[in-house]
């Protein structure tokens, strides 16, 4: 038994254009991320923990677009001879949890990244014994293991459910929602779950994400320099963009009522939270950062010495 993905369009120069699109898109988050990913880990200038969350977030990024982007682009090629977008039960189920799971990680993660300029900003003088190595490890260990705990309750819950012989699934990837919606069995316990676990986790998210920035902006206002006013201001813009953007895309996509009239901007946001935020991270944060402009040069110069030895 299967599924069948609507996909995004039927029209076949619609698919061309799609597919070298997000093909180019895909291709570019994987390159921005990488570079990002292997600027911290051999730049001795960026072993520091707001660089090592950046990593962390760059690898959650690549994880989080290679859920669904490959799958689409497969789908985009193939609809074109098959005339359908097939996709069995355990794959659709293996689809959600890994898609729930780097969600939540990198949700996790952008607070704890609140964290830590918390710390740099209102206890600079304790960041170094209150941001240890240790202390780092921890933190990422638990982002990923709690992601990983609640994507699991979610798709182990769905293996409960049945579902009817010709159920279409109106986008182009499995999502939590969409497979609520085509079950033939009764959702309540999924949905109770959900309801508790995401009132309490994602309150506990934003309590723990944007709580931080009270106390920051605070100590920002008490701060009576100019120039350092505007450098504490720095140091937390990109973070902020980062969580606005992808908290507004889930916010889409999860609490809009779904109808016919929001179905293209449903996708639309989909798009943009699966495919277009993890391009848009490492740029956010590249373009304005010197220290990983200075890191890319330095990596840029250290190459051409290499070649020139040659």
């Amino acid at each position: 038994m299967s599924f069948t993905l609507v996909g995004l369009s039927d029209h076949p120069p619609t698919m061309n254009a799609l597919f070298g699109l997000f093909l180019l898109i895909y291709l570019m988050t994987l390159i921005t991320n990488l570079l990002i990913f292997f600027l911290v880990l051999t730049d001795h200038h960026l072993h520091n923990p707001m660089y090592f969350f950046l990593a962390n977030l760059a690898f959650l990024d690549m994880s989080y677009s290679s859920v669904t982007t490959p799958r689409m682009l497969y789908d985009l090629v193939t609809k074109r001879v098959t005339k359908s977008q097939s996709i069995s039960i355990p794959a659709c189920i293996s689809q959600v949890f890994f898609y729930i799971s780097f969600a939540c990680s990198e949700l996790l993660l952008l607070s704890a990244m609140s964290y830590d300029r918390y710390i740099a900003i209102c206890h600079p003088l304790h960041y170094k014994l209150m941001m240890s190595w240790r202390v780092c490890a921890h933190m990422a260990s638990m982002v990923w293991v709690a992601g990983c705990s609640v994507s699991l309750v979610y798709a182990l819950l769905l293996l409960r459910l049945s579902f009817c012989r010709t159920s279409s699934i109106h986008n182009f990837f499995c999502d939590l929602p969409h497979m609520i919606q085509i079950t033939c069995t009764d959702p309540f316990i999924n949905m109770v779950v959900i309801f508790l676990t995401g009132a309490t986790f994602g309150l506990g998210i934003i309590l723990m994400t944007f709580l931080p920035y009270v106390y920051i902006l605070s100590t920002i206002l008490r701060i009576s320099s100019k120039t350092g006013k505007r450098k504490a201001f720095s140091t937390c813009t990109s973070h902020l963009t980062v969580v606005f953007i992808f908290y507004g895309s889930l916010i889409f996509i999860y609490f809009v009522p779904s109808s016919t009239n929001m179905a293209i901007l449903n996708k639309l946001s989909t798009v943009i939270s699966a495919l277009i935020n993890p391009l848009l991270n490492p740029l956010i944060y590249s373009l304005r950062n010197k220290d990983l402009m200075e890191a890319l040069l330095r990596s840029y110069y250290h190459l051409q010495l290499i070649r020139a030895s040659f």
